[in-house]
């Protein structure tokens, strides 16, 4: 392997250089007065104290996992069926969970630094609360690339190492490197999810307690000092959209990293690399990404008051968008050699690069749509205001509308991307659009952290009492970050859908089966399951915010019936009480949904076996993936649609502004959103990715286990009277399996059954060179029809293959150099499609075939004579996968 792939840590560690160069500039902003640092304090002790209490619960989930990871990776199968891991996918369980920990405690400790001093930088100017706030949130965003591409490079480098130095690609080695490294993923995925639950259920039931009561009942300000849920609405900005996006992206990053080089170990290329360079790729547009979004963030600036946040944040993204396609070109062109195949899909380079630039273009444009549908000012909120004009009730109505019609453009950019990226470059070309739409993270998250930091010093701006000009300039950056917290949200589902797509292909070539046939009872049953999963999971998330509300607006109204002069700033409510009940029920909640997206695959897969297990992944994939964006967009519309009143609306020809009658109803609504958009909608993209890599790490134990074990202990019996020392049959023979089936083969000659049987059992690795010559099809002259006679042999490879599921081949078709060479090209392509047709109707998928013709290319006799011009005339067939 080339020296290169040490480039993927050094572009993670330059990214941590950025983190702590950047974190050291915002720590030295001036903090405010005595008073906003006493209240940004507030804020972030109970942040911390969250996420003391949410690490100790996972520590209690994370070790007995990894020591199931310890036990199952000791397994080394039998030597029919040997299973690829070892004991060490616990260590890197670990490490992925403990830097995913890190990349949420990173991007939570610079916020809570950061708002107060954007506050303080907003007595200034716009432009410098937005570089104050903007700087905060790039150091998230580097922080959470640059751990992902340094503990996955690094482990990646570690793991070869020790287990297949010196040893090619698609080696059974390096099979064994990156099931391990899988478990990296697993482990960083764990986390985000309890983050993103955890996270979510905190901030939504502080959030959903302090309006009910504050600004319904009391009507005071959203974020009025007398709130005493006023400091645990805050912290839940922090531990929700910060922590728990940070956790959540890093786990998105790997994922997708991952996935692309699973599919990339099976591809065998001769390049400059070893034959590296497939799983080398995504690892090297991950770095370059970093880099692009690195120097894109110096383009976040705005000169006046009147300058507009959203175009500087959207120069910021689409320059790292312009530099990461830029250098994926000649990454692409410089490390992977002309033509690659996998599973017997062709593809180019140039198919590579396009694949990427597809993915680039649907990640902008999911962005682009989301903001559509969530942004102050579009036709979707505009009507979710009109709406609020006739009560709460249309209110409602108004915003689940929207958000189911915000996911026909998403789902319909999501296909046409897999669609293109798959015609480019197969499933390859699937993870690498992923990986080219990820890239830019770093950026992404940059933008997303931004709007949290925004909302806290809005909130620190009003606490404090400070200049009515601070909070108009909060609540300009605030209501930029809503519209971006929704564009995260989206790109982050968006990636999810690739993402998933490749997992779910790589997890089927692991776990031995080929097709996903939903005309099965167990695998339609498993399919709807599937289907379920995201409303349960949802179900148990909104129940949890609503359960944990009910605590707070309890509390709140105690405090506010019991401690005298509150409401007259005598007397400092008992903000802890309240930071205390969201942390308790947000710990107790997360844990049913988390084991619900752990534990159903290895209970589907260990009882019902691999197919079923696919059914169910499909069903979650496409359900989890329309239930995130639905939520998310309706949440974000609904909090767009309430802040809008803040400068004023017109409904039906008459202004309304902040207590009327309809952004009461606004206020409803976006109540009824918040648990939408920040707990249940973002954590989809987690659970579908979760479901699809823990079904990764156990596809070797269910293939071997699985329904279709019993085709992979096949043994092959060839009942011959006599055998010379070329190997020729000279007798009739029949071919026997243990199952019972007996093929008839030919009495004379050397069989192709025999020899793909043995080719496929062998330890060879497949290659362009090993072709074997059908010996009993048979054509009608100058024609493609195939005589009768043909259909024994055909049907002999049919069942070859239905015993072999995991095997794709490839048809050849050649003539002799007689006659006109278009022609003859021509019939021989026409030819072997004409065996694949017949193949495909004895119900052998068409995605295991592949057929070509090459005319009187490459002859294996000599044109000077009819015998040999007959051997030139045949049809060959070739194993692409095994």
């Amino acid at each position: 392997m080339n020296n290169i792939v040490y480039l993927v840590p050094a572009f993670g560690v330059l990214g941590l250089l950025y983190t702590a160069w950047r974190f050291s500039w915002v720590s030295n902003q001036p903090a405010g007065d005595a008073n906003m640092q006493k209240l940004s304090g507030y804020i972030a002790d109970g942040a911390i104290a969250f996420l003391k209490a949410e690490w100790k619960i996972l520590a209690y989930f994370a070790i007995p996992t990894a020591v199931l990871l310890f036990w199952l990776g000791s397994d080394e199968g039998t030597p029919e069926n040997p299973i690829h891991s070892s004991p060490l996918i616990a260590v890197a369980f670990l490490i992925g969970a403990l830097l995913s920990a890190t990349a949420g405690y990173i991007g939570m400790k610079v916020a809570t630094k950061a708002n107060v001093r954007t506050a303080q930088a907003a007595r200034t100017s716009l432009a410098k609360a937005l570089e104050v706030s903007f700087t905060g949130g790039s150091v998230m965003g580097m922080g959470v690339a640059g751990l992902a591409v340094l503990g996955l490079g690094g482990l990646f480098i570690l793991f070869y190492n020790i287990f297949a130095a010196g040893q090619p690609l698609t080696s059974n080695e390096m099979k064994t490197a990156i099931e391990v490294l899988a478990g990296f993923s697993l482990g960083a995925e764990s986390i985000a999810l309890f983050a993103r639950v955890g996270g979510g259920i905190y901030t939504k039931a502080a959030d959903v307690g302090a309006d009910l009561v504050g600004k319904v009942e009391a009507g005071i300000p959203e974020d009025d000092v007398r709130n005493p849920a006023t400091i645990a609405d805050n912290v839940g900005d922090n531990v929700g959209d910060v922590a728990g996006m940070g956790a959540d992206l890093f786990g998105s990053y790997v994922a997708t990293i991952l996935a692309t080089m699973v599919l990339g170990q099976e591809i065998s290329v001769t390049d400059n690399y070893g034959g590296f360079s497939p799983v080398l790729l995504p690892m090297l547009i991950a770095g370059v990404g970093l880099l692009a979004s690195l120097v894109s963030t110096f383009f976040v600036r705005i000169k006046g008051e009147t300058s507009s946040v959203q175009n500087a944040l959207n120069i910021g993204n689409w320059a790292s968008i312009v530099i990461t396609f830029v250098a994926s070109y000649f990454l692409v062109k410089n490390i992977l050699p002309e033509t690659l195949n996998l599973r017997g899909f062709e593809f180019t380079s140039n198919g590579v690069f396009l694949a990427i630039v597809v993915g680039l273009v649907v990640g902008a444009l999911m962005s682009y749509i989301t903001e559509y549908y969530t942004a102050m000012g579009k036709r979707p909120v505009l009507s979710i205001i009109e709406k609020s004009g006739t009560g709460h009730a249309t209110n409602i109505i108004g915003g689940l509308a929207v958000g189911m019609e915000s996911t026909v453009l998403p789902i319909i950019t999501l296909a046409a991307g897999i669609i293109l990226s798959y015609k480019f470059a197969g499933l390859y070309g699937v993870s690498i659009a992923a990986a080219g739409m990820m890239a830019t993270t770093a950026m992404q998250l940059a933008i997303d952290a931004f709007g949290p930091i925004a909302d806290n010093a809005g909130g620190i701006a009003e606490m404090s009492q400070l200049p009515p000009e601070v909070r108009e300039r909060t609540d300009n950056l605030d209501a930029v970050g809503n519209t971006t917290a929704a564009t995260g949200k989206g790109f982050a589902i968006a990636s999810a859908a690739l993402t998933s797509l490749a997992l779910f292909a790589a997890f089927v070539g692991i776990a031995g089966i080929t097709q996903i046939d939903i005309y099965k009872a167990d695998v339609l049953a498993g399919l709807f399951v599937g289907g379920m999963i995201p409303f349960i999971f949802s179900a148990l998330c909104i129940s949890a915010v609503g359960k944990a509300a009910m605590e707070m607006v309890n509390e709140v109204r105690r405090q506010f019936r019991e401690i005298p002069g509150i409401m007259e700033y005598k007397t400092e409510p008992e903000y802890e009480k309240c930071v205390a009940i969201s942390t308790e029920a947000s710990i107790k909640q997360m844990i049913l949904p988390g084991a619900i997206a752990l534990i159903t695959p290895v209970l589907v897969g260990f009882t019902m076996g691999p197919e079923v297990l696919g059914g169910l992944l499909a069903g979650v994939t496409v359900s989890g993936v329309l239930m995130g964006i639905f939520q998310s967009n309706a949440g974000g519309a609904w909090d767009n649609a309430k802040k809008s009143f803040e400068k004023g609306v017109m409904i039906d020809g008459q202004m309304y502004f902040k207590k009327s009658e309809p952004h009461k109803a606004s206020v409803t609504g976006d109540t009824v959103g918040d648990p939408f958009k920040d707990t249940s909608g973002p954590s989809m993209n987690i659970l579908i990715k979760l479901m699809s890599i823990v079904s990764l790490v156990i596809a070797p134990y269910i293939a071997v286990k699985g329904l279709h074990a019993e085709a992979a202990k096949q043994t092959i019996e060839v009942n011959v009277t006599k055998e010379n020392n070329s190997g020729t049959i000279t007798s009739a023979a029949t071919l026997k399996l243990d199952n019972g089936l007996e093929l008839n083969i030919a009495a004379n000659g050397n069989p192709v059954e025999v020899g793909l049987i043995d080719f496929i059992r062998s330890d060879k690795a497949v290659d362009k060179t090993t072709w074997f010559d059908f010996d009993r099809l048979l054509f009608e002259t100058g024609k493609s029809t195939l005589k009768p006679e043909s259909q024994e042999q055909l049907k002999n490879v049919a069942e070859i293959l239905k015993a072999f599921p995991a095997v794709n081949i490839k048809l050849g078709g050649y003539t002799d150099n007689t006659g006109d060479a278009n022609a003859n090209l021509k019939l021989s392509g026409d030819r072997a499609a004409a065996v694949e047709s017949e193949l495909v109707a004895m119900g052998i998928d068409n995605n295991r075939i592949d057929s070509e013709g090459y005319g009187d290319q490459y002859p294996v006799a000599s044109n000077d004579t009819e015998e040999g011009r007959a051997q030139n005339r045949r049809i060959s067939v070739r194993v692409t996968k095994k």
